[in-house]
Order: C-alpha cells, then sequence, then structure tokens
C-alpha cells in the first residue's frame, strides 16, 4: 500500500487531528541567543535568536519534546518544525545553504517522535512543513513599482524543491504547503513537489492549505476561496484546507464553502483567535473546541488542528470533541472546466459561451502593439481593462512581435495586471506560438489560466512534453488542429487530429478533459480560392463531432479569422462574427477570442446582408463570394425652467433651512449652511440645531400624513449635503452627532433588490438613527461580523425574491448561534407578518424579532424597540407573534388539500383534435441590442411605482388624490424629468433575447426540443411545473401550466417560448454617481424608473411576440391601460411567482436562451436576476391561459417534484418553503 492509499483509508474512517503552533511552543522554552547558536553555530557572524528552523540542529530534545506532547494530546498527525527552513527565508540569518539540512533534521526528529508512539497499533504520519517563504511572486513590494517582483517563479520553485528533498529523504508521510497568502508562491511549491515526483518514480500525499487574511474572504493576493482552489486544484492534493491569520469562529463561513467546493478531503488549523494587543492569543481550548465541534457535526472536515496560540491543552480538547464523530463525506462534483482569475470562471450550462478578449494582442491590435512597442504599458493596461468592462470573461495576452522581446513583454505585462484587481479578476489566455514565451507567462499568473496553444506540428514528444509541462503549472490547454502534415482545413482532418490529441492527452498523460481546449482552426473564407469556400463550415461541422464524441473537451477560435478576406469593411466582418458564432454556439462552441464590443446582433443584420453572409458561411452556393462583393461596398431633452419663488430666501437662515428641508430644495445648502456655521459657535450645533429642527418638522408631517416618502427622501438628500459639508468641521473638533441609534441594514445574499431597504434607511437616517447599509447579495457571516464590529443596536434584513426568507432564517439562526441579543427587523416585498411569527421568530428567540411593512413603520419601530419601553413593546410583539403561530397550527390542521393523484387528475383539460397551436415566425433564440427607451415610455404601468414609494391609489387618479396628490404630481414630474434624461444621455441600456421552442407536456412537466425539430427526437431539456392542490369546487381544474402545452401523446406540434430583458444596464454607475453627490433621492428614483422600464419591456416584447414574432393575434390593438389589464390572448408568467414560483427554474431558461451573453442578465445563487431590473419568463399561446396562483402544496407533491428535478427532498424544500402546507 503505497503511502497516499495509509493515508486515504484513515482520513474516511475517522476525523483527524493535526498538531498545534510550534512557534507558541518553542516561545514557551524561553530560548536565548545562544540556545538558538549551541556549540556548532557559536561563532556565526549573525544573530541566531528567532530562527525557529534552526532549533532541528542545536536544540534537536526541544524539538522532539514539542512533537511527543503533541503525540500524547491526541495529534494523528505531526508538522516538522520546518516553516522556515527554506534558502529563501534563511536568507536573512545567512543559513540559505543549510536549507536541506534543516528539513533532514526536522523530518527525522518528527518521524523518531511519531514511531516511539507507533505501538499501540494508531497509525500517525508526518506532514513535512513548507512554508510561504517572507516573499511573494505575485505582489511588488515597492507601491510606486506595481510590475517589480523580489522573487521569481524560479527561485522560489529551487527553493520549493530543496526543502522538500530534504524532507522526503528525512521520511515524512505527507508534503504540506501551508499557510498560502499569495497563490503564485504555492504553484511553484506544487512545481517542485511534482517534479521532485518525477524524478524519483514515486509520489507521497500533499495537502495544501491557504490562508485567508481578513473578512473579505480572500487571501493577501486577492483571490477569492473558489478561486484559490482552481488555482492549485491540478496538484491533486489529498488534503486541502485553511489556517492561520483567524481563529475558528472567523473562518467558520470559509471552512463551510471550501467544504462545499473542494472534491477531496478537507482540513481547518486555525489560531486561537485573533492577535491582542500584545501580540498573543486569547482563545482557549474551551473557547475553540466547540467550533471545531460545530464544524465536524455539520459534515465540514476530515482534519482539524491548531495554528499559532494553540498548544496541547488545545489539541487534546479539539482531539475529544471530534472523537466519535464520522468524517466529512467527500462530494463528487460535476465534472466541468475550472479557471480562475481572482475569481473564478466556472463552466457551467447557464453560462453557454465565453467571451475571450482579442485586444491585447499585439498581432491583432495595431493600438496595442503601438503601446507595447512604445513602452507604454499604463495606457496597455487600459486595453485590457475596457476588453473586461465590454464583457470579455478571459482576456487573450499575444506579445509575439518581432521588435520585441516577447518573454519580457509578457511578464511585464502580467505582473502588471496582477496590481489591477479589476483586470486581474478574469482568467489569462497565454497565447503565442514559442512555448519559452507561454512558460515565461505561466510564471507570472497566480490563477488558473490557458496556454494558447499546443499542437502536434512537432510531432508526439514534444507535443507531451509542452502538456506535462501545462498541467504541472495547472493551466488548461488549448489545442490547434496542427499536425505533422500541417493545419487541418477539412471537417475529417480536424475531428482526426483533434481525437489522435485527445487520446494521447487523457490515456497516456493522464490530462484532465475537461481541461483541453480544441482550436479546429478558424480560416478566412470569401478569399476568391475556391478551396477555402468551406472552411467556416468545416470548422462548425467539426465543433459538432467533436463534442459529440470527445467527452467534456472544450471548442474554441480565433473568431475574427473567419472574416479576416474583408478587413477594413467593419459592417460586414462583424455581421460575419455575428453569423459564425450563431452557427457555431449551436454546434457546441464553448468559447472563442472575439472582440464583444463589436458584434452585430444578429437578429439586427440586415437580412439581406445575414443571407449573403451566411451563403459565404454555411458554402450554400458557389458564387456565395461573389454576391456578398456586390453589396459589400453598400454596407456602407431639456429640463422646464420652472419660476420659483424666493420670498423664503428673505427669512433667516434658520427658517431657509428648514425651508430647504421641507421642500426638498438643495440649491442653496451650501451657502446657508455655512451661514448657519459662522453664526454658531460650533460646526456641531448647526446639526444639532436648525438642521435637527427642520428633520423633525419633516417627520412630524410624515408620521401625521401631511408628508410623503418621495418628499422625506428628498429631505434626506438635502440634510446629507448640509451634513457633508459640515463633517471637515466637526472631525477638526473631534465632536460627534449624537445619534439615536445605530441600525444595520442588509438585502440578504443571494438578493440583489434594494429599493425598499434604501428607503427605510433614509428614513431612519432623517429621524436621527446612525445607518450602515451593507448593500445587497450579504452573506449573513458578513452582516453579524458587521453587527459586532460596529456595535449595531438594531439588525434589519430585506429581501424580495422567495429564496431569501430562508436566508433570512438561516441569519436569524446564525445570530442564535452566535449570542446575539439585538432586535432584528424583517422587511421587503416577499416578507409577511405571519411568516416572521412562524419561519423566522423561532429561530431566535434571545431578541426581538418584528416584520416592519414599510419605511413608514420603521422609525415607530426602532424608537419603540430602543426607548424605555422597549421590554414591553418587544412582549407584546413577542405575544402577538406567540397568537399567529398557534392560528396557523390551526389553519395547517385544517387545510384542505388535494392529494396529488387527484389533483393531476383534475387537470385543465382542451380537445386538442380541434385545436391547432399557432406556430412562431422563427424558431430558437432572437437577441435585442440597446432597444429604444423612448418607445418603452408609453408601456411603464406608473401604478408599482407609486406604491414603491408609499403612495397608495391608481394612477393617474392619483395624481388628483386629494391628499396625497401633490406629492404624487411632483413625484411624477420628477420621474419624468429624470427618465427624459436617462433616455436623452444614454444613462440606461436595455438588452433582450427572446426564442421559441417546440414543446409538448408530459405530465406536470414540458419537454423542449431543439428547434425546428419538431417533438419525435429527444428533449433538449425539460421546464418542470407545479399544479394547484387546493380542494377544487366542481367543474374547477386545478391549474398547472403544462396544462396549455399539447401533450406529447396527442402528436399535436405546439411551442413555448422564453424571454429575459433588462433595462439596468448601466444603473450602478448613475446610481453611483448620484450617490457620491449625496443626491439618495435620485439615486432611488433611477432604480425605480430601471424596475418600471424593464417591466414596459417584458410588456412591449411580449405585444411584439403576440402581432409579430410569433404572430397569433397580428390585428391586435390594445392601448395601455388595456395591456396592464392583460386583456389578451396568452400570458407571460414569470419563475418566481404564482403560476410556477420555484426560482431554480430559471436556471434552465437562462441556458435555453444563453440570457448572459445574449442580454447581459446573470443569475445569483439564489436565482435573482443581476441587473435586478430584469424580467424573465415564458411565453404561453394558448387563448384559454390564465394567470393564476400555485398556493399551498403538499409532502407528495414536493416528493414528486423533487423526483422530477433530479433534486433532494430537502433541497426542494428549501427553495419552495413559502409554498411548504407542512412543516419541513
Amino acid at each position: 500500500m503505497d503511502a497516499t492509499e495509509r493515508v486515504r483509508q484513515e482520513l474516511e474512517r475517522r476525523i483527524l487531528v493535526l498538531d498545534g503552533a510550534m512557534g507558541t511552543m518553542i516561545q514557551s522554552y524561553e530560548l536565548g541567543e545562544a540556545d538558538f547558536r549551541g556549540e556548532r553555530f557559536a561563532g556565526w557572524p549573525r544573530d541566531l535568536m528567532g530562527n525557529n528552523d534552526l532549533l532541528n540542529l542545536t536544540q534537536p530534545d526541544v524539538i522532539r519534546a514539542i512533537h511527543e506532547a503533541y503525540l500524547e494530546a491526541g495529534a494523528d498527525i505531526v508538522e516538522t518544525n520546518t516553516f522556515n527552513a527554506n534558502a529563501i527565508s534563511q536568507v536573512d540569518y545567512g543559513m540559505s545553504e543549510l536549507a536541506y539540512e534543516m528539513n533532514l533534521a526536522g523530518a527525522r526528529l518528527a518521524r523518531e517522535a511519531v514511531d516511539s508512539v507507533a505501538g499501540d497499533g494508531r497509525p500517525r504520519f508526518v506532514a513535512g512543513a513548507l512554508g510561504p517563504t517572507n516573499r511573494t511572486a505575485s505582489l511588488s513590494p515597492n507601491v510606486n513599482d506595481p510590475g517589480y517582483r523580489n522573487v521569481t517563479f524560479d527561485q522560489l520553485e529551487a527553493a520549493y524543491y530543496e526543502a522538500a528533498r530534504g524532507l522526503v529523504d528525512g521520511g515524512v508521510d505527507l508534503l504540506l504547503i501551508e499557510t498560502i497568502f499569495d497563490t503564485l508562491n504555492a504553484k511553484a511549491a506544487i512545481f517542485a513537489l511534482l517534479r521532485l515526483f518525477d524524478e524519483r518514480g514515486a509520489r507521497l500525499p500533499i495537502m495544501i492549505s491557504g490562508t485567508i487574511t481578513d473578512a473579505s474572504g480572500r487571501t493577501l493576493s486577492g483571490q477569492t476561496l473558489e478561486a484559490f482552489w482552481h488555482s492549485i486544484r491540478h496538484a491533486e492534493p489529498l488534503i486541502v484546507g485553511l489556517n492561520c491569520a483567524l481563529g475558528a469562529r472567523e473562518l467558520a463561513p470559509y471552512i463551510a464553502e471550501l467544504s462545499a467546493k473542494a472534491d477531496t478531503f478537507v482540513s481547518i488549523y486555525p489560531n486561537a483567535g485573533l492577535p491582542n494587543e500584545f501580540g498573543g492569543y486569547d482563545d482557549g481550548p474551551d473557547e475553540m473546541a466547540p467550533w471545531l465541534r460545530d464544524f465536524a457535526e455539520r459534515g465540514l472536515v476530515n482534519v482539524v488542528g491548531g495554528c499559532c496560540g494553540t498548544t496541547p491543552a488545545h489539541i487534546r480538547r479539539f482531539a475529544e470533541v471530534v472523537r466519535g464523530l464520522p468524517p466529512r463525506a467527500v462530494p463528487e462534483l460535476p465534472r466541468t472546466t475550472r479557471l480562475s482569475g481572482l475569481e473564478a470562471l466556472t463552466f457551467t450550462p447557464e453560462l453557454n459561451f465565453v467571451n475571450i478578449g482579442e485586444r491585447t494582442n499585439v498581432t491583432g491590435s495595431r493600438r496595442f502593439a503601438s503601446l507595447i512597442l512604445e513602452g507604454d504599458y499604463a495606457t496597455a493596461l487600459g486595453v485590457a481593462r475596457q476588453q473586461v468592462e465590454n464583457g470579455a470573461q478571459m482576456i487573450d495576452i499575444n506579445m509575439d512581435e518581432g521588435m520585441l522581446d516577447a518573454e519580457a513583454a509578457m511578464t511585464t505585462f502580467l505582473n502588471l495586471i496582477a496590481g489591477e484587481p479589476d483586470i486581474a479578476r478574469v482568467p489569462v489566455v497565454l497565447d503565442s506560438s514559442k512555448w519559452s514565451v507561454i512558460e515565461a507567462g505561466l510564471k507570472c499568473v497566480q490563477g488558473k489560466c490557458v496556454v494558447n496553444s499546443i499542437s502536434l506540428k512537432e510531432g508526439e514528444e514534444e507535443f507531451k512534453r509542452q502538456a506535462r509541462l501545462a498541467r504541472r503549472y495547472g493551466a488548461a490547454v488549448i489545442v490547434m488542429a496542427f499536425d505533422e502534415e500541417g493545419q487541418a482545413e477539412t471537417v475529417e482532418r480536424k475531428v482526426t487530429i483533434c481525437t489522435r490529441a485527445y487520446r494521447l492527452l487523457t490515456e497516456e498523460l493522464g490530462f484532465p478533459p475537461e481541461e483541453i481546449i480544441f482550436d479546429p482552426n478558424i480560416f478566412a473564407v470569401a478569399t476568391g480560392i475556391e478551396e477555402h469556400n468551406a472552411y467556416a463550415l468545416a470548422y462548425i461541422e467539426a465543433t459538432r463531432s467533436i463534442k459529440e464524441t470527445l467527452p467534456h473537451a472544450r471548442v474554441s477560435g480565433g473568431v475574427s479569422n473567419v472574416s479576416f478576406a474583408f478587413r477594413g469593411n467593419d459592417p460586414v466582418r462583424e455581421a460575419m462574427h455575428s453569423a459564425f458564432l450563431y452557427h457555431a454556439i449551436q454546434a457546441g462552441m464553448d468559447m472563442g477570442i472575439v472582440n464583444a464590443g463589436q458584434l452585430e446582433v444578429y437578429e439586427e443584420i440586415d437580412p439581406e446582408l445575414r443571407e449573403r453572409v451566411e451563403d459565404v458561411l454555411l458554402n450554400r452556393r458557389p458564387d456565395a463570394t461573389e454576391r456578398l462583393l456586390e453589396i459589400a461596398d453598400q454596407v456602407r431633452g431639456r429640463p422646464k425652467e420652472d419660476k420659483q419663488d424666493l420670498a423664503w430666501r428673505q427669512k433667516p437662515v434658520s427658517e431657509r433651512l428648514a425651508h430647504a428641508l421641507v421642500k426638498g430644495i438643495t440649491d442653496y445648502i451650501i451657502e446657508d449652511t455655512e451661514e448657519a456655521r459662522q453664526q454658531a459657535e460650533r460646526p456641531i450645533e448647526v446639526i444639532e440645531g436648525p438642521l435637527m429642527d427642520g428633520m423633525n418638522i419633516v417627520g412630524d408631517l410624515f408620521g401625521s400624513g401631511k408628508m410623503f416618502l418621495p418628499q422625506v427622501v428628498k429631505s434626506a438628500r438635502v440634510m446629507k449635503q448640509a451634513v457633508a459639508y459640515l463633517i471637515p468641521y466637526i472631525e477638526a473638533e473631534s465632536a460627534e452627532v449624537s445619534s439615536a441609534g445605530k441600525v444595520l441594514l442588509a438585502t440578504v445574499k443571494g438578493d440583489v433588490h434594494d429599493i425598499g431597504k434604501n428607503i427605510v434607511g433614509v428614513v431612519l437616517g432623517c429621524n436621527g438613527y446612525d445607518v450602515i447599509d451593507l448593500g445587497v447579495m450579504t452573506p449573513a457571516a458578513v452582516i453579524l461580523e458587521t453587527a459586532r464590529k460596529e456595535n449595531a443596536d438594531i439588525i434589519g434584513l430585506s429581501g424580495l425574491i422567495t429564496p431569501s426568507l430562508e436566508e433570512m432564517r438561516h441569519v436569524a439562526r446564525e445570530m442564535q448561534r452566535q449570542g446575539f441579543t439585538v432586535p432584528l427587523l424583517i422587511g421587503g416585498a416577499t416578507t409577511s407578518k405571519v411568516h416572521t411569527a412562524v419561519k423566522i421568530a423561532p429561530e431566535y428567540t434571545a431578541g426581538p424579532v418584528v416584520h416592519v411593512v414599510d419605511a413608514s413603520r420603521a422609525v415607530g419601530t426602532a424608537s419603540s424597540l430602543l426607548g424605555d419601553g422597549d421590554g414591553d413593546y418587544a412582549a407584546s410583539i413577542a405575544e402577538e407573534y406567540e397568537r399567529l403561530r398557534e392560528a396557523h397550527a390551526g389553519r395547517s390542521q385544517r387545510r384542505n388539500l388535494a392529494p396529488l393523484a387527484a389533483a393531476q387528475a383534475n387537470r385543465f383539460t382542451t380537445s386538442w383534435d380541434s385545436y391547432t397551436p399557432p406556430e412562431p415566425g422563427f424558431q430558437g433564440v432572437c437577441t435585442f441590442e440597446d432597444y429604444d427607451l423612448a418607445e418603452l415610455r408609453d408601456y411603464v404601468d406608473w401604478g408599482p411605482f407609486f406604491h414603491a414609494w408609499e403612495l397608495s391609489g391608481r394612477f393617474p387618479a392619483i395624481l388628483d388624490d386629494p391628499e396625497v396628490g401633490e406629492a404624487a404630481r411632483n413625484l411624477y414630474a420628477d420621474a419624468q424629468e429624470l427618465l427624459e434624461r436617462i433616455v436623452g444621455h444614454g444613462w440606461l441600456r436595455a438588452r433582450a433575447v427572446i426564442g421559441f421552442f417546440p414543446a409538448a407536456s408530459a405530465g406536470d412537466d414540458v419537454l423542449i426540443f431543439r428547434p425546428n425539430g419538431g417533438s419525435d427526437g429527444a428533449p433538449l431539456t425539460t421546464v418542470h411545473f407545479l399544479r394547484q392542490q387546493m380542494e377544487r369546487p366542481p367543474g374547477r381544474p386545478n391549474l398547472c401550466l403544462a396544462d396549455y402545452i399539447a401533450p406529447q401523446e396527442s402528436g399535436v406540434a405546439d411551442y413555448l417560448g422564453f424571454f429575459a430583458v433588462t433595462a439596468g444596464l448601466g444603473l450602478p454607475a448613475l446610481v453611483r454617481r448620484f450617490e457620491e453627490n449625496h443626491n439618495d433621492y435620485c439615486a432611488i428614483l433611477a432604480k425605480a424608473l430601471a424596475d418600471r422600464l424593464a417591466e414596459a419591456f417584458a410588456e412591449r416584447m411580449h405585444e411584439r411576440v403576440r402581432r409579430e414574432f410569433w404572430g397569433y393575434a397580428p390585428d391586435e390593438t390594445l392601448d395601455n391601460e388595456a395591456l396592464i389589464a392583460e386583456a389578451y390572448r396568452g400570458i407571460r408568467p414569470a419563475p418566481g411567482y404564482p403560476a410556477c414560483p420555484d426560482h431554480t427554474e430559471k436556471a434552465t431558461l437562462f441556458r435555453l436562451l444563453e440570457a448572459e451573453a445574449n442580454a447581459g442578465i446573470s443569475l445569483t445563487g439564489s436565482f435573482a436576476m443581476q441587473p435586478a431590473a430584469s424580467v424573465s419568463g415564458y411565453y404561453f399561446s394558448h387563448p384559454e391561459a390564465r394567470y393564476f396562483g400555485v398556493g399551498r402544496i403538499d409532502r407528495d407533491q414536493v416528493q414528486d417534484y423533487a423526483r422530477r428535478k433530479g433534486m433532494e427532498v430537502a433541497t426542494a424544500e428549501r427553495w419552495l418553503a413559502s409554498l411548504l402546507a407542512y412543516d419541513a
């Protein structure tokens, strides 16, 4: 049995315990300079105290005794005392030449200690420790020179190799690369170990442990945890984990994330808390042990231990609390391509197509080449940044220019990119025809990158040599369809070469197939040479064959090559690129080197041009080139001025400030604030005096219903600008503004909606509360850590989508577990008082839990909870919620739900024999880029807009409402003015994608088939729906959306439409600009308008579907009021809404539409859409289709639904929690 299997067997059997801190224990011996020197180094010319690794040679008894103490305490694995025993770290002591000897001695000491207790029959292991060194390969030590490095990859690799050689010679059982703060350092260590293993013909298990340095969840060099894992996964570590920097509590969310992402064994050995002011550690065994037991009970870990500050007492306690608990089961993750920059790029079906930016290529961009040749790397970085901003998910970098030192240029540019997080977040494609240039790049990139390219042109041996090196560096490879005979031009040659390369890589080298990316050669067409006419079609057909016959491999290509014959004619080239991608992606192309910012929208290409372009690309006629050449040269406000009553300007400054606050006027706020400051003794008095007096008036008017939310938000804008002006003066005096309390607000993880939360924050701020807004997509760990750090008095959670309800429960549970007692406020469109009482409050009993209906209640709720009578108010809420829980329990017992089989038998039926579903005008996908916002204005439904601002009434009657009419009119006028500017200046952009596919229902599912392929073959995918399960009166069916699609057994051809639209592109920048100017009113107004425009876009596209694209209602003439009333044929239900309440079905919808690539819309982990101002859903054409709500469902349907989706029942219950008629 080899070493790896011995360790693996123990990991599968039990949770192993790693030892604790070596340095902490050495310090307890209080050794002096003479002790460190010993006799051998008594005359050494440098101070040696602190060189702990030297003690392996000078004080071996001390080191052996520490090992024995940890073994006696229960450690299963002991680390060698070699953390800094490498040539680089030992430079400080002038002892680099002793690195091998230190490692050899350290390994032997640990081996002796382990072997001395071997008689008890319990296997124990020695881990050879390889620390990170004291230098970083990814970061510059000179802030003025971001491209500078004080160590190279080769120096690191050599140092690690020598250290590892000593450890292996000394008899270690496994090698531990630990405390990784720079992943490029770790990759050098991995390279060294793999080289050593190859040379010796034997492999030891590898353990890798990274270090998350702070609450950002990233390494010091900037990588996320998932990106880090992708970068080091090629080492095939037996164990991966986290250590150092943070304590057990702080590492909790990160070990949970790693446990879910890593398909190998997982370890954790945290510090004994965070360092105190004396540099020590305060968490004792009893503080840390419960956390490690919790990790073990939750199935997160296979190895536990301690890092800085831990002792044998800690290890003894750790061993006690995990003894008998089952080890974490290693998950089987789907085989897919996983790359990374600072952030991870995981290929999923939803990702569909990956854009590789092409402009950082000296052979393809004259501008970039000129910048590099001139040495203007700073501007060249801007080219890379622009590629990422324009949607490139990877960037291709090529420095192959005759006048360049390509290796030096590649190194310089990559080192500079490493200091630019907005660029470095995406993976890099290292592009060169010279292996030496590629290898220079591989030594600079900490993420998992892609080599572009290797091929068989120089024979199999060179091909395999380069592939082995690429794998050792941790890179995926692009393989060109190029062999000893030349580049492949025909389908047969392309497939033959790629198949040969695939076999060599996977069968001989063990290369993961998902990290093989084939480039079957995109060549220029329409060159006038007849042999070239089939080049594009050959690529497409070869792609289809490769994807069908070479499992898990990817396909890429340089798209611009196809149009090279038309260089200088951008309109034709862009049309060719778009049409080529349309067909190649359908054939299976996964990624491509393309300028995403210069692609024509396929459906918007001039029909004649598109036809002739496709004739060329698909080689449909012999005169295609001539026909394309025939037409190639032919292819070529104001805001209104209001007369203002300025009489108020004559009043005293305190009254002017109050007037400005009540009316929301910012025009004079700075000069009036300065005048008030001049009159006050201290600047703080301006805030506590006239400004707060004015806000008190606002609060009174709002509280009495005489002022409305839009006006309050305007008031807050005025207040913010005044306070921002005064802050520098206040800080100069070190004064503090008194606060009514500190409230922390956050939209929970997975949710991107924040309009309501922002309004609540503004209202609370107007009433003297200190508001900390964490924004959207906020993990529970961040919420609670910030609450502790800021000493928040109240935590407020917001969410709009139904999965947020479960995330709120999770936050509540964590608050209970972590000992919080502060009030928890729950709000958002998807929340309710009953849900809060029944589902959330029971999870958090240590403090009050209160549902807040809207912003107008927030101040009263907060003041009641924090005021003198807070106990009475909290008690009354608790009593009310207890009554709600009892009432809910009674209703649950009385619920009348039909068995699923009975509900399915009572389905909606129609005569499919006498009904012929309409056929869409096209099948497949159609995109709409930069849709005219002006066209959408007439489709805006203003009712929900006013509701968002808590103004009740129907539009347009609300404008004349005697109570809220004035506020509504002013809000409407402001909205129209801002909308005019948004449309006129192009501040927001709208994109859409729609698609129609053959479909057939099968029970409660709808089978989706390939475009134009009918419904006879294998389904392309399946859409899953839920059915009403409440008992229905006679003659009323239990509806399911699948009922509106012809059953497969009917033989009737039917179709289902899909759509995804957004009007939120550009919104973050617009909101940020307003917020930077302290203009919360316009920031919230912009978000509300974007939401309305997105809904208007959905309405307009549905109208066009009915009249044009599906065309089943070509003569429809409905005004906007009729559209809002849904007085049309067909429906457009959306996942997450009543008729199809499961948000996870968006994944299928997005995959079919390729929504991220085609419309710029992505999904969060909780299936919220980004941008938030987006709408997606289905198109049903059946004349009897109508909207409905599924309502409550019972356990039998949840189990059936989980089975149909291939999902665990518990997972389905979590996503459908708000629908369950039983307690899950």
